[in-house]
């Protein structure tokens, strides 16, 4: 009898036709056997973890400056071998995780480009299975709280910046990210030459450009080459006010709503205020030199410069730090550049000291040559700089600005001539100069201005500013300036103003040149171009 005839004789015992009707589904028993071990270990791991106090997510109320206890964070980076032994409590980003088995998992901890390996064993009193389950499952880039032993491997880390390990005793939740991030921190990190070799063996590789790097600026700032370049920053600007303050300058703080340009152009942006017409200030140019005529001998501004240029290069933008000088001269515009002298040399031999960690976590993304320059820095008339443009076959006006093209021309000639790329070119024409330029005593057609280069860019325009009264509405008037819109910076002089001159130099710019940085944008924390108000 077959064994469909065996299912339909009604004869037949019930047991046998549904044991002939069930042989031929063992392997859904099979998978109904994984299912129902799937669930018993899912209950155990349910089940009361009697080390459940030792992980988890710290609830909100725990969050709101509850209490102070009383303990000790310990940096990541100061993570080392002398360390041995001993508790530490330390807290960072989840950067990877990596389980082994139910019973270990490997997790790398970041804070501030410094990572540590951190380990989680089962072990009994100590580590939970589900306290290891807990740390797999946490996302990338969610804030943890980690307490352990630190340990010192035989062999060396190759996968944190720290040469410890970290046995977890303890680990907590403070911030979960989203388990799917927009980009990820390794693909941001990503060098050039990762994607040449990638692009040899046939590798995929993700590449964030620069567009998606700003619209998620949050997360790229937070990759090792980006905390070195804003580090970096940081230190600009302190040097920078550490040594104008030692040369006996005032900081002050001037307004960014005025009634009139500062500079001359139609490139402000322009805003109703109160019913009265108003822009933003292009510089702090003219309440720099008034502070001057107010007897303050010599200031320096560290605040927002705002341009509203439709300049889509690689080095503007429509907001920037600028770091503003102004001083008295006593008998030369000189000073000044002297000045411009000791400053840099003096921060670029500060940088160099200071931040070699910051500068070679940038190098490895993004490789550059130190910056060359010398001990007493050059100074090269302008008629001697198109001098040597015009040897090397460049056509230029003589009297007229240079453009980006010749700029690095001039550049490269200076460093195949005198050996560096930081450099300041004096005597410019007057006529590509602003309204309150000096003329020069022996040329009107020249000024007593100066600009200077760092690897064939500019970065600071300086200069003598005219002080004598109507002279300065002359030359306000032949640039097209409405005297009336400056009329209280123009009788500022006319209650006694002392000669004076001095510069002003963008930070993103600075910081972009020493690093040999393809892009200002890499160098502003949230860039504002024509094209980007968000984030």
């Amino acid at each position: 009898m077959s064994r469909t005839q065996e299912r339909m004789n009604p004869r037949l015992p019930s047991a046998r036709r549904w044991r002939r009707r069930r042989r031929p589904r063992r392997r859904s028993s099979v998978v109904s056997r994984r299912r129902r071990r799937r669930r018993r270990a899912a209950a155990v791991a349910d089940e009361v973890d009697p080390l459940g106090a030792n992980y988890g997510d710290v609830p909100l109320i725990e969050l709101q400056s509850k209490a102070v206890s009383g303990r000790t964070w310990t940096s990541i980076g100061q993570l080392e071998a002398e360390l041995k032994d001993q508790s530490i409590l330390v807290r960072g980003r989840l950067h990877t995780s990596r389980a082994v088995s139910k019973n270990m998992s490997f997790v790398v901890l970041r804070e501030k480009g410094y990572t540590v390996q951190c380990i989680l064993s089962v072990k009994a009193d100590l580590v939970s299975k589900q306290m290891v389950k807990f740390a797999s499952g946490l996302s990338r880039e969610s804030i943890v709280d980690v307490e352990g032993i630190i340990t010192v491997p035989e062999n060396p880390i190759t996968g944190a910046t720290q040469q410890v390990e970290l046995q977890v005793r303890k680990i907590y939740c403070i911030s979960r990210a989203l388990a799917i991030l927009p980009i990820s921190i390794e693909d941001a990190a990503r060098s050039e030459a990762e994607f040449e070799r990638a692009e040899q063996t046939g590798e995929k590789l993700v590449r964030v450009g620069q567009d998606t790097r700003l619209n998620y600026r949050v997360i790229d700032i937070r990759t090792p080459a980006n905390l070195g370049i804003f580090r970096i920053q940081c230190q600009v600007s302190n040097k920078f006010k550490e040594f104008l303050l030692s040369e006996d300058f005032v900081e002050i703080h001037t307004p960014k709503l005025i009634a009139g340009s500062s500079e001359g152009g139609s490139a402000v942006f322009k805003l109703d205020y109160k019913g009265q017409p108003a822009c933003l200030a292009q510089s702090p140019q003219l309440y720099k030199q008034m502070a001057i005529c107010g007897d303050f001998g010599r200031v320096f501004e560290v605040g927002p410069v705002f341009r509203a240029e439709d300049s889509y290069t690689h080095r503007h933008l429509c907001e920037f730090t600028g770091l503003d000088v102004e001083m008295e001269i006593k008998e030369h515009y000189s000073e000044v550049m002297d000045i411009v002298d000791r400053l840099f040399v003096q921060l670029f031999d500060h940088l160099n000291q200071t931040c070699k960690k910051e500068l070679e976590a940038i190098r490895k993304q993004y490789p550059f040559e130190p910056l060359k320059y010398l001990p007493k820095t050059l100074r090269l008339t302008f008629q001697e700089g198109i001098q040597m443009l015009q040897e090397a076959g460049v056509d230029i006006d003589p009297l007229g600005d240079l453009n980006t093209e010749s700029e690095r021309k001039l550049g490269q000639l200076v460093l195949q001539k005198y050996n560096t790329e930081f450099y300041i070119l004096h005597r410019y024409p007057l006529a590509v100069r602003p309204f309150y330029t000096m003329p020069c005593f022996d040329d009107p057609a020249y000024s007593n201005s100066f600009d200077v280069f760092i690897r064939g860019e500019e970065i600071i325009s300086g200069a003598q500013r005219v002080h004598v009264p109507d002279f300065l509405s002359t030359r306000a008037e032949a640039c097209g300036i409405s005297v009336g819109t400056i009329s209280s910076y123009i009788d500022s002089f006319r209650y006694g103003a002392p000669p004076h001159g001095g510069f002003g130099v963008g930070l993103e710019r600075v910081v972009m040149l020493f690093c040999a940085l393809n892009n200002i944008r890499k160098t502003s924390l949230f860039p504002r171009d024509p094209q980007r108000l968000t984030p």
